[in-house]
């Protein structure tokens, strides 16, 4: 699977990679396993959503493109566009979105390896970049647990934008997202990647012992 990729410092080479959907509990389980291997972990929504929107504007005028002087209409965006639609732009955007991610990760240096989750890296971009697919796993909920972290998680349960009808635009959202980490299983079933559908039965630290179990291999020994 590994091709030649720019690594200055050898961290992508060592990276581990959890990818796969939204409200999984990708986050919680990499923050659990950076605390107990002394990792360092990289979040691809934290980092996607404020640097890289600056990233987003600077290629934007490199290319020539206008940038939009108001932010999109959000009825535009979560109520008027279907689901199909909105996850294939989402899918769409990935890869430039990833080259964002993976220059941020050149810059980390570590002794140990660097965990990197997120709904945008994905399976297919990358199964080019490491050695062997045990350096991944993809995490998708069940249809059940996608519903429960709904009811629990405030940033879940609504779009977070002023929109004409809250209840459809959640309903898009929604079934976007169910579209988006089918795609990632699809991607990594293909690619001989590791998917764990989680469905609420564990708790976060149950997963994260089925998860370290998959890195295993990769990750330091610890006296715990």
């Amino acid at each position: 699977m590994s091709s030649e990729v720019w690594d200055p410092f050898g961290t992508l080479h060592n990276a581990l990679w959890i990818g796969g959907g939204q409200w999984a509990g990708k986050s919680t389980v990499a923050r659990l396993l950076a605390g107990r291997y002394g990792l360092t972990a990289y979040h691809y929504d934290y980092h996607d959503a404020r640097a890289h929107n600056d990233r987003r504007i600077a290629r934007r005028v490199r290319l020539g493109e206008p940038e939009p002087i108001a932010d999109p209409d959000p009825d535009a965006v979560w109520v008027n566009t279907s689901p199909q639609e909105m996850a294939d732009a989402t899918l769409a955007g990935f890869p430039t979105r990833f080259e964002w991610a993976l220059d941020d990760l050149r810059g980390l240096v570590s002794g140990r390896p660097v965990i990197a989750e997120g709904w945008g890296l994905r399976p297919e971009l990358v199964a080019p970049i490491i050695d062997s697919p045990w350096r991944m796993i993809v995490m998708v909920p069940s249809e059940e647990f996608r519903r429960r972290q709904v009811r629990e998680l405030p940033r879940a349960a609504a779009v977070s934008h002023q929109v004409s009808d809250p209840e459809r635009a959640q309903r898009n959202r929604l079934t976007r997202d169910r579209l988006v980490a089918d795609e990632a299983v699809r991607s990594a079933r293909r690619l001989g990647i590791r998917v764990l559908e989680v469905d609420g039965s564990d708790d976060a630290e149950a997963v994260a012992d089925i998860v370290a179990d998959h890195f295993s291999s990769y990750l330091p020994v610890t006296n715990l």
